[in-house]
């Protein structure tokens, strides 16, 4: 009877922890920005969608983590932060980024 008890736990604490993962992100969350047109940078914005300010522009390469996605419109924006500067975030257009 432990045993039953202790499996059912078990599996309730891993349902927890994996549903409380952005469900865009999955286990791993760096991706990379890539097709952005030479000479052009992707804009990471305050808010998802284009009306916001755009905080700072992305040259490819850079790399982000993902930290969720929403569909906005026809464009799937998501909330990131630099690798290398987690304080700083935004939001970009997924079409953008590529797992790495």
């Amino acid at each position: 009877m432990r045993r039953v008890v202790s499996i059912a736990l078990a599996v309730g604490v891993l349902a927890s922890v994996l549903g409380s993962l952005p469900a865009s992100a999955g286990w791993r969350d760096r991706y990379e920005v890539h097709g952005v047109e030479d000479g052009d940078m992707l804009k990471m914005r305050w808010g998802p969608g284009t009306e916001f300010v755009v905080v700072l522009g992305l040259p490819n390469g850079t790399v982000l983590r993902v930290h969720e996605c929403q569909q906005t419109g026809g464009t799937r924006w998501c909330k990131v932060s630099l690798n290398d500067a987690p304080r700083m975030k935004g939001y970009v257009s997924w079409a953008y980024l590529r797992e790495i």
